[in-house]
């Protein structure tokens, strides 16, 4: 089965074929660095990592660039209005007293901890709007000179009525865009759909450079079109962000750049469903977000404890990556619960490939991770499904427990453990190559504590002492450890 993946542009699933494979170039919007990321931005960020693994799993040589936004993005960004207001680095460096790269540096590192924390990989590039200026002024003039944009006293606007196609995104005609901006729309613009490419900066405004149209900075929609040409190509095989960015972000890329460019700009559109709070939009701007760093500490009204990042990324996983999650404390607690029995299971299958008797891998074991292996890559390769690639990873659990202590070799516990890592791990990025407990006091003692409480029960119920015997099996069944008696003698496993 081939991957296929649902293109927003187009809006239908389409099989993946990059432009020069098995190379793939993906751009992925980054943060705004002004605050602490939330639980949304895991949403995101946690579904187009895996998205990164997954192509690199199947051989792709991705190149996985996602932007840092420290200038441009302006305070009113709902819908069609994100050309209004003020720098939203600006406003928090004034509330803060600070510098506005001291934010940026304070964020961004907070940002990356975080993600970190998620267990998401670093992205290949990550770029500052800031560090490209000079790039974008260059845009800004090829799109003067080829008709699409126009200069008013130190602005520049992109004409949308010269680009024929401006809407084929999100699947608007021009005309339902006008006459319904909420905000004063700038008497300069030669309809309201047009927006900023470079505005003016007053002069204590800080981040603020010098140009042909005089000092200022640039738009906020200009940043990506420019950086991911530089890195990427003029043609990039996928761009992704958050839904809410679909239109007028991504809409105004497009524009920006097949009218500098003369050729399609992104072959796919990925789209992440929104993270929500009793059905709303979690956002910084709504005042209903949980900062991770809140999420990991358990100290938010909200919540009834604190979640692990494992969990955390669990229960983004537990859900299309298209489709909206629904933030809540009982969510999170069964995404622990689920968390927990992957874990347990991922290190007794280690514990057996450190005492398991040597011989060759059986069949029905075998069978049964090619079994997993298909079932995950069919769930992956219908548009990056996690949760039904999670729902193998789970079957791969239940019959890993089922077989664990009833004479599995040590090549039987090295193949599931080899499974766990690649699906769940290389891939899913729920299974950690090591945990701390493993070589600490836990997993590689639990094994000879097992046998001797064992022995133990042998002996007493060979001097007919069954209460202690019983005693014995009836705690470790309380501690989650189910005992097994056969023919041979007594295996365990967990529960």
């Amino acid at each position: 089965m081939t991957l296929s993946v649902y293109n927003t542009l187009g809006r239908q699933k389409q099989e993946f074929q990059p432009l020069d494979p098995p190379k793939v170039g993906m751009y992925v919007c980054g943060p705004t660095v002004y605050g602490h990321s939330h639980l949304g931005h895991a949403k995101t960020y946690v579904s187009f990592d895996v998205i990164v693994r997954y192509l690199r799993y199947l051989g792709h040589d991705v190149t996985y660039v996602q932007n840092i936004t420290d200038v441009g993005h302006l305070t009113e960004d709902t819908e069609g209005m994100a050309d209004e207001g003020e720098d939203k680095i600006i406003r928090e460096a004034r509330q803060r007293g600070l510098h506005p790269m001291a934010v940026v540096e304070t964020f961004k590192h907070s940002y990356f901890e975080d993600m970190d924390a998620l267990n998401i990989l670093r992205p290949d590039v990550s770029p500052h709007a800031s560090g490209h200026i000079p790039e974008q002024i260059e845009m800004i003039e090829q799109l003067i000179a080829k008709g699409y944009a126009y200069a008013v006293g130190g602005k520049v606007f992109f004409d949308i009525s010269a680009f024929a196609e401006y809407g084929k995104l999100s699947n608007r005609r021009v005309a339902e865009m006008l006459g319904g901006a909420r905000v004063e729309v700038d008497p300069d613009k030669r309809h309201e759909g047009d927006f900023y490419l470079w505005r003016p900066a007053a002069p204590e405004h800080i981040l603020q450079w010098p140009s042909p149209w005089g000092r200022g900075y640039p738009g906020w929609h200009l940043e990506c079109s420019v950086m991911s040409g530089k890195y990427l190509g003029k043609t990039i095989d996928i761009h992704g962000g958050g839904l809410e960015n679909q239109f007028p972000h991504h809409e105004c890329e497009i524009a920006q750049s097949e009218a500098a460019n003369g050729c399609p700009f992104v072959r796919y559109w990925l789209h992440n469903g929104m993270l929500t709070v009793d059905g709303t939009k979690m956002g910084k701007s709504l005042g209903n977000f949980i900062t991770l760093k809140q999420l990991f500490a358990g100290d938010h009204e909200r919540m009834s404890k604190a979640y692990e990042p494992l969990v955390v990324r669990q229960f983004i996983l537990s859900g299309h990556y298209r489709n909206p999650i629904d933030f809540s404390d009982e969510a999170l607690g069964a995404a622990e619960s689920g968390s927990r029995r992957l874990r347990e299971a991922v290190l007794a299958v280690r514990e057996a490939v450190q005492h398991a008797p040597e011989g060759e891998a059986s069949e029905p074991i075998t069978r049964m991770i090619e079994r997993a292996r298909a079932d995950f890559e069919s769930a992956m390769n219908d548009d990056f499904n996690t949760a039904g690639a999670l729902s193998a990873i789970f079957d791969l659990v239940k019959q890993a427990n089922t077989v664990l202590g009833g004479g599995m070799t040590r090549e039987d516990a090295l193949a599931i453990d080899a499974a766990f890592r690649r699906l769940g791990g290389d891939v899913l990025g729920l299974v950690l190559d090591r945990y701390p407990e493993e070589g600490a006091g836990g997993g590689e003692l639990l094994a000879p504590v097992m046998q001797m409480l064992i022995d133990l029960r042998a002996d007493a119920r060979k001097t007919k002492n069954f209460e202690l015997a019983d005693t014995i099996r009836d705690r470790l069944t309380a501690s989650g450890i189910t005992l097994e008696d056969k023919p041979d003698g007594t295996a365990w496993r967990r529960s």
